[in-house]
């Protein structure tokens, strides 16, 4: 159950509220007990929620993926790790894009690149070559009070564009980091161990990372390494092929294994 008071009870870079939210469970646990009402008490799921109430921070990532054009990202903020949703929609107009969310230069460029690749493979990826020429496109990352800015939402940007665009729902089980270039590279980036714990508090299932940053795995706790799964990319079309299929075609490479001598 120490996980369940993780997830949805506290969110900070440090242990206070934590250790604050395990208090009351074992006061309140100690006081019944000492009432005579149990010899002792199980901390269980139920115990949980009738000692700590409603839960403060709900799982979001299967109810905001719910429709077409919302992507999972993955994100650092000044509390650690945290998820971040990509929202894109389209509306009638002449190809335009809109972007809003309180997002730094760096962010709003991704969001160009990210529209400009879709828009020039829209045939590869069996998109209505017509569609973005008759639409506006209008990406959203919500929390709009908090500012947010780096290199790392491009693939998940692309991800809710393609989304949108061919009503294909994106996993609600796969968190996504990485920036992409107008060539449909993905590039590294920074905060691995950060965003992907982020991602198994979230309780996602998949993680799709740069194939440059594979070398930051091994600095990850082992249950992380084992609960979840992950995608490394070098292109956004293994991006998408994760996100939109939930197929794994790149996984992390098995580790080197020394050459025999061959002697002559």
């Amino acid at each position: 159950m120490l996980r369940l008071v993780i997830r949805e009870y506290t969110r900070e870079a440090g242990l206070r509220n934590l250790e604050r939210r395990l208090g009351d469970l074992l006061r309140k646990a100690a006081t019944r007990v000492a009432r005579g009402e149990v010899e002792s008490v199980k901390i269980d799921e139920a115990t949980v929620r009738d000692s700590l109430g409603p839960r403060r921070f709900a799982g979001e990532a299967r109810k905001r993926t719910s429709d077409p054009g919302v992507a999972t990202g993955l994100a650092v903020t000044q509390v650690g790790g945290d998820v971040l949703f990509i929202e894109a929609t389209g509306y009638p107009g002449k190809g335009k894009l809109q972007i809003t969310g309180q997002l730094g230069e760096v962010m709003q460029e991704s969001a160009q690149a990210a529209l400009s690749w879709v828009r020039s493979h829209t045939q590869e990826l069996g998109l209505d070559s017509g569609w973005f020429a008759a639409n506006d496109v209008h990406i959203h990352v919500p929390a709009g009070a908090v500012p947010k800015d780096g290199p790392s939402a491009g693939v998940a940007m692309a991800t809710a564009i393609v989304s949108l665009a061919s009503g294909r729902k994106v996993s609600a089980e796969v968190g996504m980091t990485g920036e992409v270039t107008l060539t449909g590279q993905v590039l590294q980036i920074g905060g691995v161990r950060e965003k992907v714990l982020a991602a198994q508090r979230a309780g996602l299932k998949t993680v799709i990372l740069p194939r440059e940053n594979e070398a930051d795995l091994s600095e990850l706790p082992e249950e992380t390494r084992t609960e979840l799964e992950f995608v490394l990319a070098d292109t956004v079309e293994e991006v998408l092929e994760a996100a939109l299929n939930g197929k794994t075609a790149a996984r992390p490479r098995p580790a080197a294994e020394p050459q025999a001598a061959q002697g002559r």
